[in-house]
């Protein structure tokens, strides 16, 4: 079965984050609030897809796609 990451969701769909898979990304992604265990929602993708608007730990964070997708999710 092929892990699921956040660019994997539709808009207002929301997952568990699982683990964070890129070492040089995740201290930035956790000091942001994006942590294991946390409920990620998917809001919506800018006009041209890339970035896209997620709510986490209570707050809306603009993320790019390339760090989006190291973000897996149950």
């Amino acid at each position: 079965m092929k892990a699921r990451s956040v660019v994997d969701l539709h808009p207002g769909e929301s997952g568990v984050i699982n683990t964070l898979t890129d070492d040089s990304l995740s201290l930035k992604l956790l000091e942001m609030g994006v942590l294991p265990g946390t409920l990620i929602q998917y809001n919506f993708a800018a006009p041209l897809g890339d970035p896209i608007c997620v709510s986490v730990s209570g707050y809306n964070l603009s993320l790019r796609l390339d760090e989006a997708i190291t973000i897996s999710i149950q």
